[in-house]
């Protein structure tokens, strides 16, 4: 398939700049798979709209304030850099616009440290400092990691509302974005309806966020993004398999999250069980592909031609261009509709 069959038409008001007044106050539109009927309802109804005994999976990393400001040691240029991944004390993976221009041994400072850049490859560089930074300096000097289609600086209010409020370990350089619509209050709600809730974790890095550039889809190669799934959340998960109970992913990182650790049984089609433990994935689900452990996903609107784009169109039917006309036609309709797009924007149930 090609790239550019995953476009389609956004007016730029749609672009959520800013959360909702109130988090959880989002709209929600519900997509049947089987029938192709869409429904306008609102987040906080999913109560009474998912089943008893529906087992929800949500990603519990926690958005690093990963974006950093340097300035040219030789030129005094300010420059915005990324930190994706920590590669040892002083060393991380990061990502800067314009990096073909950032070129080994160039110098920078940011606030109270020097970092230089030691080596770049497709697209990323590293950067090393002369001391250990971690998350303590990073909350000190860092900022909110927010996302390019969101044309301002970060508040004091992003570093509450582009955080989940079950966030638990470091490590993402963007938040899973669907779970930023969920309450302390909507999660008793849920529970008190008879929904349940595990938790998995992906760090959020390259793999999720990183453009397709290639032609055709198929030639895009997926970055590694790490992950842990915790034996109880295993279990619970193969538990409601096992009960032919549904599971739900909120988000497409603990979609992802779910295909790569599920190892099916040779000796038994369609059954398995998950991998315990951390792992990594550069899984790329595109349309075609079937899915093995998930039967319903709560989801952002996506970006055009991305690959979470592409991953909702494989869910949306198991015929490839069926999907990917689904979710268009969808899409269509939520802007028809105002629905906001994207990060801060309203949210999408396909069951």
């Amino acid at each position: 398939m090609k790239t550019n069959d995953f476009n389609f038409d956004l007016p730029e008001n749609l672009i959520a700049q800013y959360p909702t007044t109130e988090r959880g106050r989002s709209r929600l539109l519900v997509m049947d798979r089987k029938t192709r009927r869409i429904e306008h309802r609102m987040v906080s109804d999913l109560p009474s709209i998912l089943e008893s005994g529906t087992l929800m999976v949500f990603n519990n990393s926690r958005v690093r304030r990963a974006r950093i400001y340097g300035v040219s040691e030789a030129t005094g240029t300010k420059v915005e850099f990324l930190l994706l991944k920590k590669i040892d004390s002083h060393s991380w993976q990061v990502l800067s616009k314009r990096s073909k221009r950032r070129k080994p041994g160039t110098r920078y400072t940011f606030d109270d440290v020097s970092g230089e850049i030691i080596s770049g490859s497709e697209g990323t560089l590293i950067l090393r400092f002369e001391k250990s930074i971690d998350d303590a300096w990073l909350d000190l000097h860092g900022h909110v990691p927010l996302p390019p289609y969101i044309r301002r600086e970060d508040s004091d209010n992003d570093a509450e509302r582009y955080q989940t409020v079950y966030a638990r370990e470091h490590g993402s350089a963007a938040a899973p974005t669907a779970g930023l619509h969920f309450t302390k209050e909507l999660l008793l709600e849920l529970e008190e309806a008879g929904i349940e809730t595990a938790y998995i974790t992906l760090h959020v890095g390259l793999g999720t966020f990183l453009p397709v550039r290639t032609k055709n889809i198929e030639d895009h190669t997926m970055h590694e993004e790490v992950y842990g799934i915790s034996e109880e959340c295993a279990s619970r998960i193969e538990k409601a398999r096992a009960e032919g109970r549904k599971v739900l992913a909120v988000g497409t990182t603990s979609v992802r999250t779910l295909e790569s650790a599920w190892i099916e049984e040779p000796a038994l089609p369609g059954r398995g069980r998950l991998q315990r433990g951390e792992g990594s994935t550069s899984i790329f689900i595109y349309p075609g592909y079937t899915f093995k452990t998930v039967d319903a996903l709560f989801t952002n609107f996506h970006t055009p031609e991305s690959t979470l784009l592409m991953l909702v169109s494989a869910f949306a039917s198991p015929i490839a261009d069926a999907g990917r006309d689904f979710i268009l036609e969808t899409y269509k309709e939520a802007v028809k509709e105002g629905y906001r797009f994207f990060s801060y924007g309203d949210a999408c149930l396909i069951q």
